[in-house]
């Protein structure tokens, strides 16, 4: 478990009062602009002749279509081959190992200068970048010897790629280096944000476009598998944001991880499954989605802003405050009401039978309801989930947020009845387990062949059915893609134990994560639910199980402390995303952790001396923080 905290941090919350770069938007662009083409990364760019590819870029302005091929257009700076369309992301530079590179990049631009970075050998030569004055032509030359997924990209406003969001945002591309004779069936997916945000108390709304491969859902490419076909992925972020990266219904195994210069191939001792992993910028990685399971599903960012229909407006705020534009609720493009950093994927019947969980035993059957406590206005308006035991409805003013732990039992078929009580519809998302796409909780979407998840209205109920596989920690969420119903409370931690365990609430400990507002700067950290929560008392000797949840809405890069006096306490790594860490991983080390949103981490802590300790949850960008008192006795 790496527990650096990313650049990111500090950077990405800085763009958004430095975007200012104008950008012409269709219906005042004078239609001369070329219009830039989609590049899906299924060609190498180039000539390769006797071990040298031979490379001709150029860099111009052109009409982007980000969303429907007739929808809104924005014009912005891409690369081409020379005398070949604008491509976004940029043409793919693809060579084997021990190949040698070289490129002109002619920079037809009227006035900017452009400054390209990442046309170097790899690894890690990071050389001074190509400076290329509007209108002349720049030169290099360099090796590749190590294979791995790296990336390329220019700026023509001397920004560095963490506050990179205005015409020059989506001047990148993909570099990719194979290994010797190695045929790779793979795919290359490279992700991007363009932003124009509104000022405080401007009378105009802010507009951002969350792409990958050049498209924001309902746009993006759809992909198609069979059960139990190997795939392999690789993934580039060269946006100003992190991204957390949700894969639903199954895990994915880290195969590799890299910054853009260096690329580190994972040995197998070091590899780890995940159903949610953050990519921080200017970060790569490369991925085996473990597809079993037939059905519709989906890989996506867990940040509502990138994944959210309700983003694709933005109200005026300052910087690191996203909150959606009043007006555009649930402001769908599709059915889903999802857009942005999206990937949908359809997985048929394999040859070989699904690992699907069987068991003769019968289900489970519980009851959850999902209420609306209200509040002096919708903002503060709680949505509680509550657990109903026979006919009778618990009172709405015992609800609390989060939700309470469900906790099941590995093996054991459960069925979970969502009644929504509330006056807006909902959608329930298991986040984390394996189980069949229809009760997976994506509306409009989910499900297989011409049966499809249904929205629960109100006064409607879906009933989930699936029988857990594996124990760990995972959460239950709401799936509207709607901030309020998230900051709300419609969440809670799902907590699955192996047979003949029961849950013991003295030794296990439940962390969730959530924000106690609409502002993503200034909001207060819940944990558990409290801005100031009760004290955790631990015993001398008695070994406790910490389980963290990132649930908040956009808080990508939460950093957890557990701090005795003035250094770190030490604790053991157990679980990432509900699946145990192999012997290589499961260690002991310092307790800190950086937690993405999505993301669900379990520690084991033995305390062996008396005294006080704090558990901290620190928001790095503003260095504020949720704070928790342990008591060891």
């Amino acid at each position: 478990m790496n527990s650096r905290v990313g650049s990111l941090s500090v950077a990405a919350m800085i763009v958004f009062s430095l975007l200012s770069v104008p950008c012409v938007h269709a219906e005042d662009a004078s239609g001369t602009k070329p219009r830039i083409e989609i590049n899906q990364n299924l060609s190498p760019a180039g000539e390769l002749k006797d071990g040298v590819l031979a490379l001709r870029f150029e860099i111009r302005e052109g009409e982007w279509y980000p969303e429907a091929e007739t929808g809104p257009s924005i014009v912005v700076q891409a690369f081409a081959e020379e005398g070949g369309p604008l491509q976004i992301p940029g043409p793919m530079i693809r060579v084997p190992q021990g190949t040698e590179v070289r490129v002109t990049v002619r920079n037809r631009l009227a006035q900017d200068s452009a400054r390209v970075w990442g046309l170097h050998g790899r690894p890690g030569d990071a050389k001074a970048p190509l400076d290329i004055p509007a209108g002349e032509v720049r030169e290099v030359r360099f090796p590749v010897t190590a294979p791995g997924t790296y990336h390329y990209w220019a700026t023509t406003t001397n920004r560095p790629l963490a506050i990179r969001g205005g015409a020059d945002s989506q001047l990148s591309g993909a570099l990719i280096v194979d290994a010797p004779g190695a045929v790779v069936a793979d795919r290359v997916f490279v992700m991007n944000i363009w932003l124009d945000r509104a000022a405080p108390g401007s009378s105009q709304v802010g507009r951002q476009f969350a792409v990958i491969n050049g498209k924001s859902w309902p746009y993006t490419e759809r992909l198609r598998y069979d059960a139990g076909q190997p795939v392999l992925w690789r993934w580039i972020n060269t946006s100003f944001f992190d991204h957390p990266m949700h894969l639903h219904g199954a895990y994915f195994r880290v195969i590799g991880t890299g910054d853009g210069a260096v690329h580190t191939a994972l040995p197998p001792e070091k590899q780890r499954l995940a159903v949610t992993e953050r990519m921080p910028v200017g970060g790569t990685m490369a991925i085996a989605p473990l597809l079993e399971r037939e059905g519709r599903w989906l890989f996506h960012c867990h940040l509502l802003n990138h994944m959210s229909s309700e983003y694709r407006h933005l109200a005026p705020a300052g910087p690191g405050v996203f909150l959606p534009a009043e007006g555009t609720h649930h402001a769908a493009l599709d059915s889903t009401g999802m857009w942005g950093i999206v990937l949908g994927l359809t997985v048929q019947p394999g040859s070989r039978p699904t690992s699907a969980a069987v068991s003769a035993s019968p289900r489970r059957k519980l009851t959850l309801l999902v209420r609306e406590r209200p509040g002096s206005d919708r903002v503060e308006a709680a949505r509680v989930f509550q657990l109903q035991e026979g006919a009778q409805s618990p009172p709405l003013d015992a609800g609390t947020v989060p939700g309470p732990p469900l906790v099941l039992t590995q093996g054991e078929p459960v069925e979970i009845t969502v009644v929504n009580q509330m006056h807006e519809p909902t959608a329930i998302h298991w986040h984390g387990i394996e189980l069949e796409s229809y009760h997976d909780g994506v509306p409009a979407w989910g499900g297989s062949g011409h049966r499809v998840t249904p929205q629960i209205d109100p006064g409607q109920s879906f009933t989930a059915q699936f029988t857990p596989p594996r124990a760990g920690t995972f959460i239950y969420h709401t799936h509207w893609h709607n901030f309020l119903q998230l900051i709300g409370g419609l969440y809670g931690a799902l907590i699955v134990l192996p047979p003949g365990q029961t849950f013991d609430p003295e030794r296990d400990k439940p962390l969730m994560i959530g924000l106690g507002g609409t502002d993503d700067m200034k909001a207060p950290l819940l944990l558990n639910g409290s801005a100031q929560p009760e004290a955790l008392r631990l015993k001398i000797g008695v070994k406790y199980r910490f389980r963290f949840i990132n649930i908040t809405p956009n808080n990508s890069a939460l950093q957890v402390s557990l701090i005795a006096g003035s250094s770190l306490a030490r604790w053991r790594a157990v679980a990432k995303d509900g699946a145990v860490l192999p012997p290589a991983q499961a260690v002991e080390q310092e307790a800190r952790q950086v937690i993405s949103v999505g993301e669900a981490y379990d520690f084991e802590f033995e305390p062996t001396t008396r005294g006080d300790l704090r558990l901290e949850v620190l928001r790095p960008f503003n260095r504020t923080l949720a704070v928790a008192e342990v008591q060891v006795r």
